[in-house]
C-alpha cells in the first residue's frame, strides 16, 4: 500500500511540475490559423549556431506568464533564418535555394524570407497583424520582462498611439512589468 501511494505522489508531482510551453507552428499554418480567429503572429527568428537564440528559448520562451500570454493572444511561429521550409507569404512563395543539408547544424546560407524581412542580427522576434501584415521586428535577445512590453503593446494595439517618441517614452515609463 505504502509503494502504491508513493507512486501516486510521484505520478501526480511530476504532472504538476510539466512546464508549460508555447505552442508553436509554422508560419504557414499560423497564416492559414488567421483566417479563421485573428490574432497577431510573433515570430521567433533563430539559427541553430546562434548562442543568444538557444538562451531566448530557454530562458524567455520558458517563462510561465509569457508562455500563458503568448499562448492566448499570439499564434507563435519558430523560423530558422537558414532552414529549408517553404513560406508561402502574401502571394510569395521563399525558399532557401542554397541550402546545404551537410550544414543543417552549422552556418548555412540565408533563407529568402529571412531577407526578406530584412533582419540585422539573430535572435529577432518578428511581429505580424492580424493580417499577416509586417508590425516589426525586435532584434536581440530579450528577457521575458523586455518582451512583455511588446507583446502587450502589440496585441492591445497600444502601438497605433505611441505617434512620437515622446508618447513612446510615456507609455514605456508607465508600464508596469507582470512577468
Amino acid at each position: 500500500m505504502k509503494k502504491f501511494i508513493l507512486l501516486i505522489t510521484i505520478a501526480l508531482f511530476s504532472l504538476n511540475s510539466k512546464a508549460q510551453e508555447i505552442n508553436w507552428v509554422s508560419l504557414n499554418e499560423a497564416l492559414e490559423l488567421q483566417k479563421k480567429t485573428p490574432k497577431k503572429i510573433m515570430i521567433d527568428v533563430y539559427t541553430k549556431w546562434c548562442g543568444p537564440c538557444k538562451l531566448l528559448d530557454k530562458k524567455t520562451f520558458h517563462n510561465e506568464k509569457l508562455v500563458d500570454y503568448v499562448n492566448k493572444n499570439y499564434y507563435a511561429v519558430k523560423f530558422n533564418a537558414e532552414g529549408n521550409e517553404t513560406i508561402n507569404y502574401l502571394g510569395q512563395s521563399f525558399t532557401n535555394p542554397d541550402y546545404q543539408e551537410s550544414n543543417a547544424n552549422r552556418r548555412n546560407s540565408s533563407h529568402q524570407f529571412a531577407s526578406f524581412m530584412r533582419l540585422r542580427g539573430y535572435p529577432t522576434i518578428a511581429f505580424l497583424n492580424e493580417e499577416g501584415g509586417f508590425i516589426m521586428p525586435l532584434s536581440g535577445y530579450q528577457t521575458a520582462q523586455q518582451l512583455e512590453l511588446y507583446l502587450k503593446m502589440f496585441a492591445t494595439n497600444e502601438h497605433k498611439k505611441l505617434t512620437s517618441k515622446e508618447k513612446f517614452d510615456e507609455y514605456y515609463n508607465n508600464f508596469k512589468a507582470e512577468f
